[in-house]
C-alpha cells in the first residue's frame, strides 16, 4: 500500500514537471521610441535550460496601415514553434500608411496624387524595415543574456510583414543605408513569407546571394503580386518573379503555390502548414540544404480566379472602401 501511494505521488509530481516544463513563458519589451511610437517586441520561449536557441522574428500583416504584434490569430503559432525550442520574437512597426489619405492633396492631378502614394508606401515600407532591423539589433545584443544562436535567427511575415522582410533581406544584401544598424557581419539564416512581395525602384538586382526562403503565395492574390507589379518607375516583385532570380543565383529555396486563392495565404500556413515550415527550418536553416523545391496546390473544383492582377486591382485590394 505504501509503495502504491508512494507511486501514485511521484507520478504526479513527474506530471507536473513535465508540465512546468513545458511552459511557454512571455515577456514584452521596449526595442526603440521613435518620436510618438514606442516599439514593443514580445519574447515567448519554454521554459527550459536549452543552452541555446535559434530565433524566429514575426512581422505582422495589415497593410501598413493597422495591425498588432500579440494579435488573437497569431499566438498558437507563436506557441506552436515555442514549444518546438524557438525563441519567437513578435515585434510591433511604424505604420507608415496609417491614415494615409489624409496626407495626400486631393485637389491635384491623378498622376501627381499616385507620385505620392508610391512615395508614401515607399517610405512606409522602408521604417518598417528599419524597424526590423533595430529589432534584430536589440535581439543580438541580448544572445547570450536570452540564450539565442545569432546564427539561427529567421524572420517571418505576414502580408505588409512578408513584404517587411523580404525588403529587409533584400537590402541587406544590397548594403542599404538602413542595413548598416544590424551588428557587423549579420546574416538572417532563413525568410519565411506568407504572401510578400519586394518592392523596388528601377531594376531588381542582388549583389549577395540571400538567404533561403520559403514562399507560400496564392497565384491569384490581388493585394501582393503572385509575379510581379510594374508601375512607371517601381515595380512589386512577388515569389514568381524572386524564384526565377534564384535560379539564375543557385539560390536555395522552397516555393509552395497554392493555385486560385488569393491573399487568405498571408494566413492559412500558420494553421495548416506548420509542418512545412518545420521542414524549412530543420533542412535549410538548421542542416544548410542547398535545395530549391517548387510545390503547387490545387483545390479541386475551385471556380477560376482572376490571375492577371493590374494595378487598380492591388489599389482596390488594399486601400479600397471598407479598408
Amino acid at each position: 500500500m505504501i509503495n502504491r501511494k508512494l507511486s501514485i505521488i511521484l507520478t504526479a509530481f513527474l506530471c507536473c514537471c513535465i508540465s512546468i516544463g513545458a511552459e511557454v513563458a512571455k515577456e514584452t519589451h521596449i526595442y526603440a521610441i521613435k518620436g510618438a511610437d514606442t516599439l514593443r517586441l514580445d519574447k515567448y520561449e519554454q521554459m527550459d535550460e536549452a543552452p541555446s536557441k535559434p530565433c524566429l522574428i514575426f512581422v505582422f500583416g495589415g497593410s501598413f496601415m493597422r495591425g498588432e504584434r500579440d494579435h488573437d490569430d497569431y499566438k498558437a503559432f507563436f506557441k506552436h514553434f515555442a514549444e518546438q525550442g524557438y525563441a519567437v520574437v513578435a515585434i510591433d512597426y511604424r505604420l507608415g500608411l496609417k491614415d494615409f489619405s489624409k496626407k495626400i492633396n486631393t485637389n491635384q492631378g491623378k498622376l501627381k496624387m499616385f507620385n505620392a502614394f508610391v512615395d508614401l508606401f515607399s517610405e512606409a515600407v522602408g521604417m518598417a524595415v528599419e524597424d526590423l532591423f533595430d529589432a534584430t539589433g536589440y535581439v543580438a545584443q541580448r544572445a547570450t543574456e536570452w540564450r539565442i544562436d545569432t546564427q539561427r535567427i529567421t524572420t517571418c511575415g505576414s502580408s505588409a510583414g512578408a513584404v517587411t522582410v523580404l525588403q529587409a533581406e533584400y537590402e541587406r544584401c544590397n548594403h542599404s543605408p538602413r542595413s548598416s544598424s544590424l551588428p557587423d557581419g549579420f546574416r538572417y539564416a532563413g525568410v519565411v513569407s506568407f504572401a510578400g512581395a519586394i518592392f523596388s525602384e528601377g531594376k531588381m538586382a542582388w549583389q549577395e546571394k540571400p538567404a533561403p526562403m520559403l514562399f507560400f503565395h496564392g497565384d491569384a492574390d490581388k493585394n501582393v503580386p503572385y509575379d510581379r507589379l510594374k508601375f512607371l518607375r517601381f515595380g512589386l516583385y512577388g515569389p514568381k518573379q524572386l524564384a526565377t532570380q534564384f535560379d539564375a543565383m543557385q539560390a536555395p529555396y522552397l516555393f509552395h503555390t497554392f493555385e486560385n486563392a488569393e491573399h487568405e495565404i498571408a494566413t492559412v500556413p500558420m494553421t495548416q502548414h506548420l509542418g512545412e515550415i518545420e521542414i524549412f527550418l530543420h533542412k535549410y536553416v538548421n542542416s544548410k540544404a542547398n535545395l530549391r523545391i517548387r510545390h503547387t496546390e490545387t483545390a479541386i473544383g475551385k471556380p477560376e480566379l482572376k490571375k492577371k492582377i493590374k494595378l487598380k486591382d492591388c489599389l482596390d485590394a488594399n486601400f479600397g472602401e471598407g479598408q
